[in-house]
């Protein structure tokens, strides 16, 4: 998944880097592109027949000065409950 701010997401988040600390619009585009790719991962999992990802990780790049590539991968799997 690849995602930008947007030039005005971008200047605000530039101002408010100026005075240190968090900057709340990057946090949150992150924990949203994070989301969706996750989001993306269980529905190709649930599409190969899979009831589960197994040793799930993320992995980002940035592209270009304004663009960030969020990939979640993991090992599908199907899950069973123990016969006793």
């Amino acid at each position: 998944m690849v995602r930008s701010r947007g030039l005005g997401g971008n200047i605000m988040a530039g101002l408010r880097s100026l005075g240190g600390g968090e900057i709340v619009e990057y946090t949150r585009l992150v924990e949203d592109t994070r989301r969706h790719a996750v989001d993306r991962m269980v529905e190709n999992a649930r599409a190969m027949g899979a009831n589960a990802v197994v040793m799930m990780r993320f992995d980002s790049s940035e592209l270009g000065q304004t663009m960030t590539e969020v990939v979640a991968y993991g090992t599908a799997a199907v899950i069973q409950k123990a016969s006793s």
